[in-house]
């Protein structure tokens, strides 16, 4: 798994590529964590995902509740299908604040800044 990050109109994006397994998902949550650190809001791109286990699942979670915790927006965008299975299965596509690609979320309320 490869971990990019680039902020866009305020927002720090998070781009992954390849699987967010056991191995990688420790990784992965310390990112998450950091920014979100940062007070800043969080966009998440699955777009290159090709599996993500329970452990990246639980990573994505945390991150989401601490931004709750810190008032900051958390969502993700460009979910392969691979991933929405997985959020389907485990009905986070509920939770999650999902967007088909980043040009949606600028128009969104409360995340262009």
């Amino acid at each position: 798994m490869t971990i990019d990050v680039r902020t866009e109109h305020g927002i720090a994006v998070v781009s992954l590529k390849g699987d967010i397994d056991l191995q990688y998902s420790p990784k992965l949550r310390k990112k998450l964590l950091e920014l979100l650190g940062e007070r800043r809001n969080l966009l998440v791109d699955l777009a290159h995902v090709r599996y993500i286990d329970s452990s990246g699942v639980a990573s994505l979670v945390e991150a989401f509740q601490l931004a709750r915790k810190h008032g900051t927006r958390f969502g993700l965008v460009g979910v392969s299908t691979a991933a929405m299975r997985v959020l389907q299965l485990a009905r986070l596509d509920r939770v999650f604040s999902i967007f088909p690609a980043l040009d949606d979320v600028f128009g969104a309320e409360g995340w262009a800044s």
